[in-house]
């Protein structure tokens, strides 16, 4: 401290202050994202940001269990802050059982903090957007998900996605069936770092496991594409037979493409074997998303179904489904991608200059009247400011339209507009007339 009174403003590293301009970007897609899930039957949630360490770590498994923030608190109990917004959902769906219904479906987006590796699109502090069907173990539900995620990314804008999908049971069967399902979470979690250490370093990996370098030979097989526009059905049929004809699961995720071809968002799906989610809990359908030309970010749109996560906390059967969206790691990729989505950044549509402080309740009046007509309105509120203090303050802002209002406009009932962009005026004209005109440009 250069001051014994002053503490340096400094923050922990992965962590981040977000300005105006960023959380207004972010409020928007979360209240889009919102309301877009409401459409589908879903409800908001919330949790607890702090839970006893022993409901988080019950099956988060390898990797996630070493990231989590954890400590006594002053009652020295043994706690930690959620580091996804799954585990927590499954604890909360034993302990309020009986005042929910079934299938139960819900969202919930909010924080959550990961001690890993900070790196560009990733922090320790995060948010993820969660949604989640529970109570029923179907097709159905597993392509509701699916098709909120095709329909969330196209409410948004955002074109050139992939969803990368595949089985979990479909690969825990194919590991039997060459007679190494002993290792199989072992295996699952080499698979999964595929895309960070590559091909020859996985099957290094997988021959180290297995003890023997030919059934690796067969793993790299079932998740090796030779063409990476292998038709899904094609895919899918290949598998099943190295799994030695499995027909239950595929049988499953056939049903679940035709759901995606009847309702043509099938071409925005892609079968890859290669996908199996590092996390213990998931037992069926997995996916991850990825936009075009833009790997490096990794997925930002995960899940799968996951039936037995709630067995930790009750003894009644809680089948899952769901996906997670990740929010911040989203915002950096369509930031690379100069995606408009991300053009809205002002505080409000018009700003009431202070040109005339007896005119003061004036401006009151007319900010209330334009609100109650949904128009977001600053008001300039310091007083004696001059006209450059307070243009400055709107540009600062990104706000798009000023009521410059003096007594002229107070005699006649009129305002006058002026487009801060373009600088042009809309002189003397009625307070309706000038809504109008902010909201066509708006």
């Amino acid at each position: 401290m250069a001051d014994g009174n002053i503490i340096e403003p400094k923050i922990l590293k992965g962590f981040r202050d977000s300005m105006p301009e960023t959380e207004i970007k972010k409020k928007a897609i979360i209240n889009k994202l919102e309301h877009h899930f409401s459409q589908y039957g879903f409800v908001p949630i919330d949790t607890p940001v702090l839970e006893y360490t022993e409901v988080l770590l019950g099956k988060g498994g390898g990797e996630t269990d070493k990231q989590i923030f954890r400590f006594k608190d002053n009652g020295e109990r043994d706690v930690a802050m959620r580091f996804d917004l799954t585990v927590p959902f499954a604890r909360f769906m034993a302990a309020h059982l009986p005042e929910l219904p079934l299938p139960f479906k819900r969202f919930h987006i909010d924080k959550v903090w990961r001690g890993e590796n900070p790196q560009k699109g990733r922090f320790r502090e995060f948010t993820q957007c969660d949604f989640d069907i529970v109570g029923v173990d179907d097709a159905e539900a597993d392509f509701e998900i699916l098709s909120m995620m095709d329909s969330s990314f196209s409410m948004l804008g955002i074109n050139g996605y992939t969803f990368h999908v595949a089985h979990r049971g479909l690969f825990n069967a194919f590991l039997e069936h060459i007679g190494v399902s002993d290792k199989a979470v072992e295996i699952l979690r080499t698979v999964d770092k595929l895309r960070k250490i590559g091909n020859d370093e996985t099957q290094k990996e997988l021959a180290e496991l297995t003890g023997d370098a030919e059934k690796a030979g067969y793993i790299m097989q079932y998740i090796t594409k030779a063409d990476e526009k292998e038709p899904f059905a094609v895919t899918l049929e290949r598998l099943s037979r190295l799994a030695g004809g499995e027909a239950i699961h595929s049988g499953r995720m056939k049903k679940i493409f035709s759901y995606l071809e009847d309702t043509g968002i099938a071409s925005h799906f892609l079968y890859d074997p290669s996908i199996t989610r590092g996390l213990d809990y998931y037992t069926g359908i997995v996916y991850e998303t990825f936009l075009d030309g833009l790997d490096q970010f990794g997925s930002v749109c995960s899940g799968g179904r996951y039936n037995n996560l709630a067995s930790l906390y009750t003894k009644q059967e809680l089948p899952g489904v769901g996906s997670s969206i990740g929010l911040d790691r989203l915002i950096a990729a369509l930031t690379e991608l100069g995606s408009p989505l991300l053009s809205v950044s002002s505080s409000a549509d018009v700003i009431i200059m202070a040109m005339d402080e007896n005119l003061r309740s004036w401006y009151h009046v007319l900010a209330r009247k334009m609100r109650q007509c949904g128009l977001r309105v600053d008001e300039y509120l310091p007083e004696g400011k001059k006209m450059g203090v307070q243009f400055k303050y709107a540009e600062m802002q990104h706000i798009p339209f000023a009521l410059i209002c003096g007594t002229n406009e107070h005699d006649s009932d009129k305002v006058t507009v002026k487009n801060l962009n373009t600088r042009e005026n809309l002189q003397l004209v009625s307070l309706d007339e000038a809504i109008s005109a902010i909201r066509k440009g708006i």
